[in-house]
């Protein structure tokens, strides 16, 4: 595999979380969007899914822009990629989550009323770290049909039978909507990469449900392969990142 293609996801990962998670803990963790939490959602969802847009149509040509295990994992599962690209798709988008939390935490610890304790960096949780306090049950069905909506648009939107050139709009579309009903539940993951950073950054607790963020997705993802594969059963995909 060409090594552009793996620094291409690390860098459209490290742009996703450096710009997604940073509005998250901008929203939630310094209350910048004040009493209302539907500002921060919206806020939040809307630069996951424009970021996402965007890198979408930057990124694209070279890598296919999965910027997300669970991603690579439905075109894994679509035979859409062989095994020895996912696993080297997985590392650079893992790297990449890593050093865009890093990057952020670096940022962010400079106000003086950064905490990791109280402010945090946009992890992901379930119990009492959900807006709603999903139990672990809850958190992990949402995580899944969640990622199920989106890998299966991704799988879709870049499928050879999908309307050219508008794969990135409705992939950036996807991802917002998933947000904007997943963040109270578990603040959404729907990416593997996206939960590692911030966990590792925050630890305690959100290290230690950061399992379900990162199982769950893949299970959402290989499912979506599978519907694709049933819709798309007469279409001989284009491998867009293979």
């Amino acid at each position: 595999m060409p090594t552009r293609k793996l620094i291409a996801e690390v860098v459209g990962t490290f742009f996703l979380v450096f710009f997604g998670v940073g509005v998250a803990t901008l929203s939630f963790g310094f209350d910048l969007t004040g009493p209302s939490v539907s500002a921060g959602v919206v806020a939040t969802a809307l630069t996951f899914g424009l970021v996402l847009l965007a890198l979408a149509y930057a990124l694209g040509p070279i890598s296919g822009c999965h910027v997300n295990p669970a991603v690579t994992m439905g075109f894994l599962v679509s035979g859409r990629l062989s095994f020895n690209d996912a696993v080297g798709y997985w590392v650079a988008q893992f790297v990449g989550g890593i050093g865009g939390a890093l990057a952020l935490w670096g940022v962010v610890s400079g106000s003086p009323v950064y905490s990791r304790s109280k402010v945090g960096l946009g992890a992901d949780g379930f119990g009492n770290r959900s807006m709603i306090h999903l139990d672990a049950t809850g958190a992990f069905v949402a995580e899944g049909i969640l990622t199920l909506l989106f890998v299966f648009v991704v799988l879709a939107a870049t499928s050879k039978l999908a309307a050219p050139g508008f794969g990135g709009l409705a992939i950036g579309l996807a991802l917002t909507v998933v947000h904007l009903i997943g963040i109270p539940l578990t603040g959404t993951s729907v990416n593997p990469a996206r939960s590692l950073g911030p966990a590792i950054i925050v630890g305690h607790s959100a290290l230690s449900q950061l399992w379900l963020f990162i199982v769950a997705p893949l299970v959402g993802g290989a499912v979506a392969a599978l519907l694709y594969k049933y819709f798309f059963a007469e279409e001989k995909a284009v491998p867009v990142a293979a």
